[in-house]
């Protein structure tokens, strides 16, 4: 367990049951996280300190990167987790840029842009690789025309890093979000209701044209993020009525500054693409918790033998309503990281990027308000870790 998280807590903390530590009056805690390449180290930093401290999700959801760092961790026993996320990330950062890099922005912005570089030339090490003669020079119809990479090396890193027999019994409710080529709907690969292998995980990622489209049955898939980068939504639309704790980790920024380059606008650009409007899903959900609980102070005022069956079975469904807290952590980019962020997976910004997960999510953990359930009735609160005006 984190010593600080100790000892600000005393013995609070401690797992009160082998699942680990959750707070009173909560039935699950959920980890959600968002697609962002090379920034899904913050996740893994995260979820370190997590670990820490005791705590270990019932549910791990995730979309793109996101879903990778979810297979390892549903797919691996607690005591594994960590060094499985440890072996992936630097395995796929392993390749040296430069062994020395001087003091100041500008030398990191430099190193960053050849690291980037370096990435859509060589692809990355048990990720995927360039294809040759690329999809330009290929035939229409052939496997090599629809992508630039082949993500074939991160099939065999799956299979070495995850148990997908530990995610299909279903200790851990795991689920991926993908996009279906041919009818651009959203799907969610959910292991509550099918048995997911690689090419679940796979699809999730297949972000176009970079990465090839995952067949899986009659159909192919590509990234969930092309659609909703963030896999809050499945959580909030079940009917379960569990009060849940969840740690939503998004790797883009919906706020953020007024671009004053080309560079500024390509970021910002796709910050706002895939940051996938989480403050907009979480208020309409507490909207409609709010009309749902005065459905139901109007309807407990209606005398029983007044109320059809249907509105008696919907008086009674509506009486317990779940109950949420949604701690809200987003990657702060660094001033020198610029649009290309999100495939620059030199090992030193990986490791940057992992503490810095670590770091914001121990801070958080001292919040005591901040990771207990809601008074009961409330519906939903959302604390927004890097603003003042948390609710």
């Amino acid at each position: 367990m984190d010593a600080a998280v100790s000892e600000q807590y005393g013995r609070e903390l401690v797992p009160s049951s082998p699942r680990g530590w959750r707070p009173p009056g909560c039935d699950r805690i959920a980890l959600v996280l968002q697609g962002g390449g090379a920034l899904g180290a913050y996740q893994a930093g995260v979820y370190q300190a997590l670990h820490e401290a005791g705590i270990e999700p019932d549910w791990v959801s995730g979309v793109s990167i996101g879903a990778i760092n979810a297979a390892i961790i549903a797919g691996n026993s607690p005591e594994h987790r960590l060094e499985r996320l440890q072996t992936f990330w630097q395995r796929i950062t392993e390749r040296k840029i430069w062994h020395y890099t001087p003091d100041g922005d500008v030398f990191r912005m430099a190193r960053n842009a050849i690291s980037s570089w370096i990435t859509m030339a060589h692809g990355q090490p048990g990720f995927f690789t360039p294809r040759l003669p690329g999809p330009w020079l290929s035939f229409a119809g052939s496997q090599g025309a629809t992508s630039y990479y082949d993500s074939a090396p991160l099939i065999e890193t799956l299979r070495e890093l995850v148990d997908f027999s530990l995610i299909n019994s279903r200790l851990v409710r795991f689920s991926v979000g993908a996009v279906n080529v041919l009818s651009g709907n959203f799907v969610y690969f959910d292991n509550a209701n099918e048995e997911i292998g690689p090419e679940h995980v796979m699809a999730s990622g297949a972000l176009p044209p970079a990465l090839p489209m995952v067949k899986i049955g009659t159909d192919h898939f590509w990234d969930g993020g092309i659609v909703s980068n963030t896999p809050l939504q499945h959580l909030l639309d079940q009917e379960d009525k569990l009060s849940s704790l969840i740690f939503q980790i998004d790797l883009f920024s919906a706020r953020g500054v007024l671009p004053r380059d080309l560079p500024d606008v390509l970021g910002r650009q796709k910050d706002i693409m895939y940051s996938s409007r989480t403050r907009y899903n979480t208020d309409v959900y507490r909207r409609m918790h709010t009309w749902k609980k005065r459905l139901h102070l109007a309807l407990e005022k209606v005398p029983e033998d007044r109320l059809a069956d249907d509105e008696l079975t919907l008086r009674n469904e509506l009486r317990n309503l779940p109950d949420l807290t949604i701690l809200h952590l987003i990657y702060q980019q660094k001033a020198y990281e610029g649009h290309a962020k999100d495939y620059e997976f030199s090992g030193t910004s990986m490791r940057e990027h992992w503490q810095s997960g670590y770091e914001d999510t121990k801070r958080t953990l001292r919040r005591k308000e901040w990771i207990a359930m809601p008074p009961e009735g409330t519906g939903i609160v959302v604390h927004d870790v890097h603003r003042a005006d948390d609710r």
